[in-house]
């Protein structure tokens, strides 16, 4: 019975990876790896030497740079770059852009001068515009739109574009 269940065309492998295999390929892995740092570091110095043994020769009249200056340059060493520049301190700038945005929304000032275009502080927008309300297009102009009627929903008819204020005066 059991050669009616066996299939001559199926077969498997009968050996699996061994230890010793598997081993010999992660010291081979770890001795490569090694290799190649040695090699690399060989490379290294030997490129650093090159470099210093063929750097151009500094003017004799040049001043030395100090090793400390080299180290924490100051804003005159910053102010040769181009823009735009690293942020240095950014908290520090960052509290200077908000106290910059705090006095133009809390002062009066202009905006363009020739123009007659001024800031006012914020509270008193506020103010005005509780007082005068949101400004709304004059009625003789809501009049002569030539935009087409439209049916409203409460049987009245309604020009497209004329305001609120328009509407309610009916």
């Amino acid at each position: 019975m059991s050669e009616e269940l066996e299939n001559p065309e199926v077969a498997y492998e009968h050996s699996d990876l061994s230890a010793p295999a598997i081993l010999g390929f992660l010291v081979g892995l770890a001795v490569v790896g090694v290799l190649m740092h040695i090699i690399l570091l060989g490379m290294f110095h030997y490129l650093d030497r090159y470099t210093e043994t063929h750097q151009a020769a500094t003017n004799p009249l040049a001043p030395a740079p100090a090793a400390e200056s080299l180290r924490n340059p100051g804003p005159q060493v910053a102010n040769r770059f181009p823009l735009p520049r690293l942020e240095t301190n950014e908290l520090e700038q960052l509290n200077d852009q908000r106290l910059e945005e705090e006095n133009i929304l809390t002062t009066y000032g202009w905006v363009d001068q020739k123009a007659g275009v001024a800031h006012i502080p914020i509270d008193r927008a506020i103010e005005l515009l509780v007082e005068r309300g949101l400004p709304v297009a004059p009625p003789n102009l809501a009049q002569t739109s030539t935009a087409p009627t439209v049916n409203h929903p409460a049987g009245q008819v309604r020009r497209e574009g004329r305001s609120r204020q328009a509407i309610r005066s009916r």
